[in-house]
């Protein structure tokens, strides 16, 4: 009996006997996971049923096929089929259009939702499918962006924001400003339950630390109500200034690891506060930074008024001029002067104490960093300049890295005090740790390793890149993984191979090496995938101080030869 006679058999009874897997699998002596299989293989298309009778197909690829049960589906990718068909590439040609089930969007979403929609998800019975694939991508994003607006709707409605807007991926908020909460004091109340919460938690964890059994339910449940009051009542101790919740909002995105991510406190131009307007003196002048002046922008004082360069044009009496010579402003030029002797002066002093020379780049940095027209106050000439990244790199600001970053940066936020006139003493207040952590978040939103085609006078920078790389031990591995979208679809075939090789070997090249450029990428991320191999420009000499023999701990350098650079 050829193994297709079974295959239909078994359909036979299904489809016209009604009998199920466990019947059919009872009455052969087969495990109802092998009927399913063979059923699920009865359904290829008649076609390539034939076919494989006929030897044109081997069982891997009629397996490969049985991914779907669409025959016009099946029939199509059978005959754009080349020489090479191997399983995989059925299986990828088949899924082409479709959706994995570990795709931020289905994690998201969930295939109990997606399915009760209407959606179909493609099981593969003979491998690993994890998961399956989603076949209805529009669906798909019409559900995740749905449930990521009821998220957004429910933040607004609760927090009290004027608007909330949700996208799967991270949009661009240009010529927004962005604010974070500040620190709160707590109430007396809010303080007694705290240090209540606390304590019990204390004193229940120390009471049942040494149990050999696991915690009874109930104990379980109050550590746990325990924690939950606790983390509450944290949250309490940093609170948006409610004027900017009124005219601020929030953007609600799919994260990369299915989850949805909330990010608050963006303000739209339109919506910021208006400038106060410059109050007009009761003589007619008009009051600006404390000083008035009249409409040709002459000084105004007690005694008359003064042109630009400070001189009195006033009609005074000749008599009095003497006598009004001690109210008299000192002139431009005269401020000039002593203000240039004053700012020598301070470069050197500052030169020679590092510490506050430490703090006074730190608040340069700062208050460019973290206020909105905070470069007027700082008295050092430093800008800090923080390229965008989104430009060149697609998706990058939904990677963990970047959520690490902006987190990292939002925790710094929520200490600065309000007021950028504060901020020295701020920083002058912090321990040395926090000192150099923050001096550490600041420069590192400066640096830029970007390597543009335009920028051909940048050996150096990107020179001192990678020795910055080297210095900090960079591992890429954790940042970047090569696949077909990130990479070996961008190559060319011959980078494909050099990688395959430099990883594996030249036998796992060569067994690629005739694919068309497609197959190839998608083999070369199946067989590279958990290697660490990196293209050389990610890359990072391993440094002096991460020797081998000085950390033996360490896995040996041949071990992991794709994290750092060859020799």
């Amino acid at each position: 009996m050829h193994p297709a006679d079974e295959f239909e058999r078994f359909r036979e009874l299904s489809e016209n006997r009604g009998w199920g897997a466990e019947e059919i699998a009872a009455r052969f002596g087969k495990s109802a996971h092998v009927v399913k299989q063979r059923l699920r293989l009865g359904a290829v298309s008649p076609k390539l049923i034939q076919v494989y009778r006929d030897g044109g197909l081997t069982m891997d690829q009629l397996q490969a096929f049985a991914i779907t049960d669409d025959h016009d589906r099946q029939e199509q990718v059978f005959e754009n089929l080349s020489h090479n068909r191997e399983p995989w590439i059925i299986r990828r040609d088949l899924t082409a259009c479709n959706v994995a089930a570990s795709d931020r969007r289905a994690v998201f979403v969930g295939a109990e939702v997606y399915t009760e929609a209407g959606g179909n998800i493609i099981r593969d019975l003979f491998t690993e499918d994890r998961g399956g694939f989603y076949e209805d991508a529009a669906l798909l994003d019409r559900l995740a962006l749905d449930k990521l607006e009821r998220t957004a709707a429910e933040v607004q409605e609760a927090e009290g924001w004027k608007w909330a807007s949700a996208y799967i991926d991270w949009p661009h908020a240009h010529g927004m400003r962005r604010t974070y909460p500040q620190p709160v004091e707590l109430s007396e109340e809010q303080e007694a339950a705290y240090e209540a919460a606390q304590e019990e938690l204390e004193r229940l964890s120390a009471e049942w630390q040494d149990a050999d059994a696991d915690l009874p339910p109930e104990v379980d449940q109050r550590l746990a109500e325990l924690e939950a009051e606790i983390e509450r009542i944290d949250g309490l101790r940093y609170a948006y200034d409610p004027d900017e919740i009124t005219r601020g909002g929030v953007f609600v995105v799919l994260n990369h690891d299915g989850e949805a991510r909330i990010e608050r406190g963006f303000i739209r131009a339109e919506d910021e506060a208006p400038e106060p307007e410059e109050a007009e003196s009761a003589d007619g002048g008009t009051i600006i930074d404390g000083v008035r002046v009249n409409a040709d922008g002459e000084i105004i004082g007690e005694d008359g008024e003064y042109d630009e360069d400070g001189n009195h044009v006033s009609a005074l009496d000749a008599e009095d001029e003497e006598a009004e010579e001690d109210g008299k402003p000192l002139s431009d030029s005269l401020i000039r002067d002593l203000t240039a002797h004053r700012t020598l002066a301070l470069r050197l002093a500052l030169g020679e104490q590092p510490d506050m020379a430490l703090i006074a780049v730190i608040h340069a940095l700062a208050a460019q960093t973290f206020y909105r027209g905070g470069g007027d106050a700082h008295a050092l000439e430093i800008r800090p300049i923080s390229a965008s990244l989104g430009g060149h790199a697609d998706g990058i600001e939904d990677t963990a890295a970047a959520k690490a970053l902006a987190d990292r940066h939002a925790g710094w936020a929520a200490d600065m005090p309000r007021d950028v006139a504060d901020l020295w003493g701020f920083i002058a207040g912090l321990d040395h740790a926090s000192v150099m952590a923050l001096f550490a978040h600041c420069a590192a939103q400066t640096v830029n390793a970007l390597k543009l085609p335009w920028e051909q006078n940048k050996r150096h920078a990107h020179a001192t890149a990678d020795r910055l790389a080297t210095a900090v031990a960079l591992d890429m591995t954790a940042h970047w993984t090569p696949t077909v979208r990130a990479y070996f679809g961008r190559v060319t075939k011959a980078h494909i191979l050099d990688a395959v090789r430099e990883a594996l070997g030249d036998e796992a090249a060569e067994r690629i090496a005739d694919k068309k450029k497609p197959e190839m990428a998608e083999a070369a991320e199946q067989l590279l995938a958990g290697t660490g191999w990196l293209p050389p420009i990610l890359r990072t000499e391993r440094p002096a101080w991460l020797a081998v023999d000085e950390q033996p701990e360490a896995p040996a350098m041949e071990d992991e030869p794709f994290a750092v650079a060859a020799e």
